[in-house]
Parts: C-alpha cells; structure tokens; sequence
C-alpha cells in the first residue's frame, strides 16, 4: 500500500481531516494525497506557499521568526503546519519549506536542506533534511518524508 492510500485509511478512522502547506514542492504532496480516491472526505485543501508575503498574510507565520531564522527553517515549518491547521480548519496540517535547487543554497543553506512540519491537537514536531539529489529528486524525497511523518503522528 502506498504511503498516501494508508494516510487516508488512518484519517478516515480517526474522523480527521488534513490541510497542506507547501513550498518547495510545489503542491506535490498535494497532488500525492489527492490522487487517492475518496480523498474528499479528509482533504481540506492547500497553499502553496513561495512568497513569504504568503506565509506571514495567510498562514501567520511571524515576520520575525522569518527574520530570525529565514524562510528555510525547523520554526517556519512548525508555523506553516499549524497555520495549515488553522486557516483550512483541519485537525492535521503539515509544512515543508526547503531549498531544492540547483540554486538558492548557501554555506549555511545548502541545496537539498528541506525541513518538514506536522501537527496534530495534541502535538507539532518537525525535522531537517539534507537531500543530495537534483531538484526533481529532492522534491520528491521531501514529500515521502512528509508522508512518513504524517503517518508517525497518526500512528500513535
């Protein structure tokens, strides 16, 4: 079972819904969820967040915390989740912002750094990651984590 088809078995048995916010992959987790049938009934909906005028207006991420910590950060993850949460009012929403390339990295940032955010009522947790492959790659591996943490959470 792919891991998108036994997310939603997990929501559909808790009642729960999910809301997406995304930025370097560009609605694929998105279209990875929605491509299963009968998505409707625990898909709130996305953002496809690249501008950060986007994440502070819409999802609240605080400007300081851009300021401090940059676009691409453990702390605008977290914040996109719970501002997925809020603004789609889902019980689960997840974040992932990260750099995927060929360009935009830094000695700091480098290319494939990706962090992903899920959160849930009872809790958020997010996680950093350093892909190495080339810009489909890396958006593709940050939407399968993003899968596997959705499932951890819902795991528990």
């Amino acid at each position: 079972m792919k891991p998108e088809e036994r997310l939603g078995e997990l929501l559909k048995d808790r009642g729960w819904t999910i809301g997406v916010s995304e930025s370097c992959t560009g609605g694929l987790l998105s279209g990875r969820i929605t491509a299963v049938p009968g998505s409707s009934t625990y898909f709130r909906g996305a953002l496809v967040a690249y501008h950060n005028d986007l994440k502070e207006g819409l999802l609240k991420v605080r400007v300081d915390v851009i300021r401090r910590s940059g676009a691409v950060s453990e702390e605008v993850a977290r914040e996109m989740a719970e501002g997925a949460r809020r603004l789609l009012r889902a019980d689960v929403g997840v974040g992932v912002t990260g750099i995927a390339g060929p360009g935009g990295g830094t000695p700091e940032k480098p290319v494939g750094l990706v962090f992903v955010a899920v959160a849930s009522p009872e809790r958020a947790e997010s996680r950093s990651f350093r892909f190495s492959g080339d810009r489909a790659e890396n958006r593709k591996r940050s939407v399968e984590e993003a899968l596997e943490m959705l499932l951890a959470l819902l795991a528990r």
